[in-house]
């Protein structure tokens, strides 16, 4: 036998048993391994868009309309160009995921475009995949993740199509669009320095791709474009993630499950009325009793109740797999005692807001404050879906309710505008007592800056020192707060900080 004649059976052999492996990675059925399917020429060509946009548009560190565009192309590879045709509830999943990137058009605050992006990122996972179970909207949110060697494969069979067809070549492509460019950017480059205005138009249509660094551009491009080709895949070869989800448990006996939830109902009844005059005492409790101050008043027991609100949803978790639906006795019964522990959970859930209420009225509000308040509140959403599906005794809807939930309530914590309202607070907060802290107000985006403008001198100048909006950015650099913080600070710019506040 030759060396060649070896060397070809153990690259079959190797390719046989990387197969193998590839089909045992996944429980049969779960998500079988196609070695026919091609990627199409639609899909190839839309994906090398969504990177070209990413690459040309989007910094990660600047928020602006550039993620917004480069999550629709990314939506269209995966939506347009792949069949079939989406479902009524992707396509609202779809729009809930682009809608938490249009977020980074009209809102400038770092840390809560993050927050849209991550959230993005779930939402749109599930849109493709699907899932009714906790397992499979886990499974689902990680899903692009796991497609790298089967989308390799598939994107190469599609090239290996393209090259023996008879339509347009891949290379052809790539050297038209080379040529293109080039001669764009040196006629360009020619009438922008004849005429000023000519210059001035190019400028604001062409993106400006002012790259420091090139590597991190295409790696960037590469990255989204990769999520494109997977977001493809996994709409052409769909996995049941929810066939991994644990079967129902063996119900038990009716005691079993219900003495220890009616002696944590007895519980949680207790504490209730034991606690009220300290749960929504207020400022009463608070001047009434000695040394006792607000902020005590405020985080006494605050992260015991939120631990309190999140075990809870455990226990529920749990009891529900044990309860045997089948007999009437025991539905009531599990109405009855979860219905309790959920409204008991409630009032709980009302007292941790009430408590962080007061701390913020009266030391101001900040970005760990607010976010903490917006938990709490969707934390009393997920109990109420709980107790309409125990009215109900059917849950197959509430993994995509929370889901949804979540979603909704991150839209509209956008929508209230955290940094602005936190800014707007201290800022009355301070025309009430006299007490502001601009050390913290400097940190604030610019979705602060209408209503820092807001504040006398010298304290306005002391807490807009530092935010810089000069720079007269590209379309693709768009952002709706920075625009207006622009006009806003070129109208009144910022002057000298004569003093320093703190309270």
């Amino acid at each position: 036998m030759s060396a060649e004649t070896i060397a070809r059976a153990e690259t079959m052999t190797g390719h046989g048993s990387e197969r193998v492996m590839r089909r045992r990675q996944w429980p049969r059925g779960i998500w079988p391994y196609d070695r026919t399917s091609v990627a199409p020429r639609a899909t190839l060509a839309s994906a090398l868009a969504a990177g070209a946009i990413a690459a040309l548009t989007l910094q990660v560190t600047v928020v602006s309309i550039a993620y917004l565009l480069t999550g629709v192309a990314v939506a269209v590879t995966a939506f347009a160009t792949v069949r079939p045709r989406p479902t009524r509830a992707q396509a609202g999943a779809v729009l809930g995921a682009l809608a938490l990137l249009a977020v980074a058009v009209v809102r400038g605050a770092e840390w809560l475009i993050a927050l849209c992006v991550v959230a993005s990122w779930v939402v749109g996972s599930v849109a493709l995949v699907g899932g009714w179970t906790w397992t499979g909207l886990a499974f689902a949110s990680i899903a692009l993740w796991l497609t790298p060697a089967r989308v390799t494969g598939w994107v190469r069979r599609g090239r290996a199509r393209l090259r023996t067809g008879r339509g347009v070549k891949p290379g052809r492509v790539a050297a038209v669009a080379a040529i293109s460019v080039v001669l764009v950017l040196v006629f360009g480059s020619l009438f922008v320095s004849a005429d000023p205005q000519f210059a001035a138009v190019f400028g604001a249509v062409v993106p400006d791709v002012r790259v420091t660094n090139p590597v991190g551009r295409l790696v960037l491009g590469f990255l989204v474009m990769g999520t494109a080709l997977a977001a493809a895949y996994l709409r052409r070869r769909t996995p049941r993630f929810d066939a991994l989800a644990p079967r129902p448990g063996r119900p038990i006996a009716r005691w079993e499950w219900a003495v220890p939830l009616a002696l944590l109902d007895l519980l949680f009844a207790g504490f209730v009325a034991v606690q009220v005059r300290v749960l929504f005492g207020g400022d009463g409790h608070v001047q009434d009793t000695d040394d006792l101050t607000y902020a005590d008043y405020a985080r006494q027991g605050f992260w015991q109740l939120t631990a309190v609100t999140a075990l809870t949803l455990v226990v529920i978790a749990v009891a529900v797999r044990r309860v045997d639906r089948q007999r009437a006795g025991d539905r009531r019964c599990a109405r009855l005692l979860l219905g309790a522990l959920c409204v008991l959970t409630l009032v709980i859930v009302a007292s941790a807001v009430h408590r962080m209420s007061l701390y913020e009225n009266e030391f101001g509000f900040t970005r760990l404050r607010v976010s903490v308040m917006a938990a709490e509140l969707w934390l009393g959403t997920v109990f109420v879906l709980l107790l309409v599906a125990g009215v109900r005794m059917s849950a197959r809807w509430l993994p995509r309710a929370v889901l949804a939930s979540a979603a909704v309530g991150l839209l509209g914590f956008a929508a209230l505008n955290p940094d602005g309202y936190i800014a707007e607070r201290n800022a009355q907060r301070y025309a009430d007592t006299g007490d502001i802290d601009v050390g913290y107000l400097r940190g604030l985006s610019v979705d602060a800056v209408p209503a820092l403008d807001r504040l006398p001198e010298p304290v306005r100048s002391c807490a807009l020192i530092g935010i810089d909006v000069d720079d007269d950015p590209g379309w693709f650099e768009y952002n709706a707060a920075r625009s207006r913080a622009r006009e806003i600070l070129r109208a009144r710019p910022v002057g000298e900080c004569t003093a320093r506040y703190s309270g």
